[in-house]
């Protein structure tokens, strides 16, 4: 018979043996203090983005109509922009993404998930880039479907992929889950923000596959460490 000291010891091994057989999907991931996933932090990756070399060739607007102020930037081994978050809620429907909660709504995304379907905004979290277009064209940069980006707003940090595109003049949206994540209310109808969200998207890097969120953290997590002590 075992003694409760070695009962509890076994039991916590076998947990653990538990968790690292699960696939990476379902495993839970690190957080910080304030809720941010990983333990980057979000005045560390702020601190690299504070300058910005401008690599498009115009302005974007963050919503039809508005001034056009924001520039896509660009260091090494990542390019960013600061902007709004508006809340795209396309892809697969589910019960607070579809036609109903959101008159724009579209049933597919520019990116699947590998098995050929869209993806499902109200879980994924993914950002959205402009389409290619005279002022940038995203892919001649090192940023394709499936992506890492670190998407900032106050003090959490939350890991996405690159999943689907926008208009090719009007830049600022990230996906249902995204918004949820970063405590932005995500009602693709009267959510979002008006300011004060940071995209940060890594050059030549994918997800595969692009669903699996709990890959888009670790791999992001390094990126984004990598970005803060080696810089560029």
């Amino acid at each position: 018979m075992r003694t409760p000291m070695l009962a509890l010891v076994a039991a916590s091994g076998a947990a653990v043996l538990a968790a690292s057989a699960l696939p990476a999907s379902a495993r839970s991931e690190p957080t910080t203090g304030n809720g941010s996933e990983g333990t980057v932090g979000a005045a560390e990756l702020l601190s690299r983005v504070k300058t910005c070399d401008r690599i498009s060739h115009g302005l974007y607007r963050k919503d039809q109509g508005s001034p056009a102020k924001i520039p896509v930037c660009g260091t090494e081994r990542a390019v960013f922009w600061k902007a709004d978050m508006d809340i795209d809620c396309d892809g697969r429907t589910t019960a607070v993404c579809n036609s109903r909660t959101d008159p724009s709504f579209q049933p597919r995304t520019a990116f699947q998930t590998s098995a050929g379907k869209p993806l499902d905004s109200s879980r994924l979290p993914y950002i959205v880039v402009p389409g290619p277009g005279p002022l940038w064209k995203y892919a001649d940069h090192g940023i394709k479907g499936g992506g890492v980006a670190a998407v900032i707003h106050g003090d959490k940090v939350r890991y996405a992929v690159v999943g689907d595109t926008g208009p090719t003049g009007i830049i600022g949206e990230a996906s249902y889950a995204t918004a949820e994540g970063l405590g932005i209310d995500p009602d693709p109808k009267s959510g979002g923000t008006a300011s004060g969200v940071t995209y940060i998207l890594f050059r030549d890097s994918v997800v595969s596959p692009v669903e699996d969120h709990a890959a888009a953290v670790e791999k992001g997590e390094a990126l984004a460490r990598e970005f803060v002590t080696a810089g560029g």
